[in-house]
């Protein structure tokens, strides 16, 4: 959302708030002869009649204004009850937050028992079709007849939705649920009864506090969630809100549910929690607004200005974004159009749905580059264009580029490599450290064969000491607190240990810091600006994880690979480090890898087979699917990231399907 859009829209809020307040203090009014009320153009009101209860409502329905121009487009639709108290505040969303939506709302029950109107008014039948339970006295539950919730939502999704689609152009993957108070209770609802109602619920201040067992109750009948199967996951986004000022009898069953929500480990379902400053009423408006903000979050894969949200509370994509023609965002990175063969071309966009579907596991964004031109690009679950994503151990290929760009710029040398790693630092006393200390060099940190060895139990107690640990420090306490350095002991072990270790010397021998030789000798000059490089304890750059950038920024990096270590003919990473890096050192000895896995300096690199031939591939990897994959032969570079907990299957799909697609026979 453009921001000065929001400023203005709660500008607008709060001038129609403080004019109410001053009407409020007027004990007199002029007479309005003649008045009538006010018909809003942009709203069709439908009659409408639940066909199992025979009850009459009404539908507010308001097109976007581009609607009758765009024949062939297919809108989102928000649903809403209690819509005669909800309609201004999200029809003003609409005009300067979510343009391109359908706003349907569902009045309460037009026919009711005329003396329960005069008694409690026009919305005595919220109170029966939002509870989901009945009341306890008798007398209460014979005049309200309350608890009909499961009715409610059977007209909603057997008439209402069969009714918008069947009448408008509604997009099937885009339906949103709103609701506030009681009708937010009747959403919490509808998400654990029939979660598949809707893509996305906006859950304000729910009355639940005495519905948390019902509520848990609908949750084991659904089901624990299994990654293996799909149909286990509820599939929802979900914000959920309540007013700073609130009870904490209010407060704490809010809170109860969303752990219920969380609890289920569910990677299908994104939960985001906010408190609204003020109280139940008061902070109805500015839920309102932060609910629409996020929702548009999700509705588009350009996240909206200023959004700033932990990765896990960014809400799923409610349908992917594929192009075969990648805009020119003129962030250095050159587009094209994709062009293979159809039957290649439609393999890919068939893997792109099958991505978004979760066939292979949880993946957030797939970019191919051919010929160091992007020419597919396209997001997914909590993928956005212009988010920086996790890296996980991607890092450590990252900070091998690092090094190399150490040795280009001459603070080290390729000869260096074989030579202790404690010669490098100044700052550490060799008499203290373990015996073998000196057998330790960057090669030997680099691919893995350190051969540290420390109880985790107590190294989890050591790094409680932050001061011994500062600087480096963390390399003397490493060799101080390691079993010997021996033979035996320098065998493949993966782990961080290893990239801090190769960090702390890049952070001895380049002049000022390795965070600012980081920042200025590799991201800006790949114009990376956008990113998270976390510190490690001991105040380094992290060497293994815990950095955070663009999806096509790991392009970026790829492409130094690519054009070996060249860019914009500058040599910006030593050639002869580089092949040394990317080739095929040592045999990586976990179970869980691939046989024919390898390992460089930090890099990975196998042989994919397409037909008689095998391509020498090498790629960053990253728990969870992060992955920037090279193959020089092919001019090309893949990148994925995701959030897979599983197997990461994904670069079986890449071999078959994209690989062989830029394959001339």
């Amino acid at each position: 959302m453009n921001i000065l859009k929001f400023i203005l829209l709660s500008v607008i809020i709060c001038a129609t708030t403080a004019n109410a307040q001053q009407n409020d203090k007027k004990k007199t009014f002029s007479s309005a002869k003649g008045a009538s009320a006010l018909v809003s153009p942009q709203i069709q009101v439908v009659p409408i009649k639940d066909s199992k209860t025979a009850r009459n409502y009404e539908l507010y329905i308001e097109l976007p204004e581009d609607y009758a121009k765009n024949e062939n487009k297919a809108y989102p639709v928000i649903y809403y009850t209690d819509a005669m108290w909800h309609l201004e505040m999200l029809s003003a969303c609409q005009e300067f937050i979510l343009e391109d939506v359908i706003l349907v709302g569902i009045s309460w029950q037009l026919d009711m028992n005329e003396d329960l109107k005069k008694e409690v008014g026009a919305h005595v039948s919220r109170f029966r079709d939002y509870s989901m339970s009945a009341h306890t006295n008798p007398k209460i539950q014979a005049k309200y007849q309350l608890g009909q919730a499961r009715t409610h939502l059977d007209f909603i999704r057997n008439d209402v939705m069969t009714y918008v689609d069947a009448t408008y152009r509604t997009d099937p993957n885009s339906r949103t649920y709103f609701g506030y108070s009681l009708s937010g209770e009747f959403g919490a609802y509808i998400l654990m009864a029939q979660p598949d109602s809707f893509n996305n619920y906006i859950i304000g201040s729910p009355t639940i506090k005495d519905e948390i067992d019902h509520l848990s109750k609908l949750n084991t009948k659904f089901g624990p969630f299994k990654s293996s199967d799909r149909s286990t996951s509820m599939n929802a986004n979900v914000f959920i809100a309540h007013g700073s000022l609130e009870k904490e009898t209010v407060v704490a069953p809010i809170d109860a549910f969303v752990s219920l929500l969380k609890d289920r480990r569910d990677d299908g379902l994104s939960v985001l929690k906010e408190v609204i400053d003020g109280n139940h009423s008061t902070a109805f408006p500015s839920t309102v607004i932060r609910s629409i903000y996020w929702l548009s979050s999700l509705m588009n894969h350009t996240a909206s200005d200023g959004y700033d949200v932990s990765f896990w509370d960014v809400p799923l994509l409610n349908n992917p974004f594929v192009t075969t023609t990648p805009a020119n965002r003129n962030d250095g990175i050159a587009v094209d159009t994709l062009s293979v063969a159809n039957n290649d071309q439609n393999a890919i966009l068939n893997l792109s749905q099958e991505i978004f579907e979760g066939t292979h596991g949880g993946y957030d964004a797939l970019l191919i580059s051919h010929k160091n031109k992007l020419v597919f690009e396209s997001y997914y679950n909590k993928g956005r264009i212009n988010l920086a994503h996790g890296q996980a151990s991607a890092v450590k290929a990252y900070t091998s580029l690092v090094l190399g760009r150490a040795i280009q710029m001459g603070y080290l040398s390729t000869e260096d490599l074989n030579k202790p790693l404690i010669r490098f630092l100044k700052d550490v006393d060799p008499k203290k450290m373990v015996k073998g200390a000196e057998k330790i060099t960057l090669h030997k940190a680099l691919t893995m064969h350190g051969g540290l060895t420390i109880d985790r139990d107590q190294w989890k107690e050591i790094e409680k000491d932050t001061l011994r640990l500062k600087g480096q420090g963390l390399v003397q306490t490493l060799l101080e607190e390691s079993a010997p350095i021996t033979k035996a002991s320098q065998t493949y072990l993966y782990g961080n240990f290893n990239p801090m270790l190769v960090m702390s010397v890049i952070d001895a021998v380049v002049p000022g810091t390795a965070k600012d030789f980081i920042k200025r000798e590799l991201l800006d000059k790949l114009d990376i600006s956008d990113y998270t490089w976390s510190n490690h304890i001991s105040g380094l750059p992290e060497a293994g994880w815990r950095v955070r950038i663009r999806s096509r920024d790991m392009l970026k990096l790829g492409s130094l690979v690519l054009n070996k270590g060249k860019l914009n003919g500058e040599q910006l990473i030593s050639e002869a480090y580089l092949a040394k890096a990317t080739s095929a050192i040592v045999k990586p000895t976990e179970d869980w890898m691939p046989k024919d896995y390898r390992y460089g300096y930090f890099w990975y690199q196998t042989l994919i087979k397409v037909g008689r031939k095998s391509y020498d591939t090498t790629f960053a990897w990253g728990g969870g699917g992060q992955r920037v994959i090279v193959i020089e032969e092919l001019d090309l570079i893949v990148v994925i990231s995701g959030h897979d907990g599983e197997d990461d299957k994904i670069m079986n799909q890449i071999s078959k399907i994209i690989i062989p697609a830029f394959v001339k026979e």
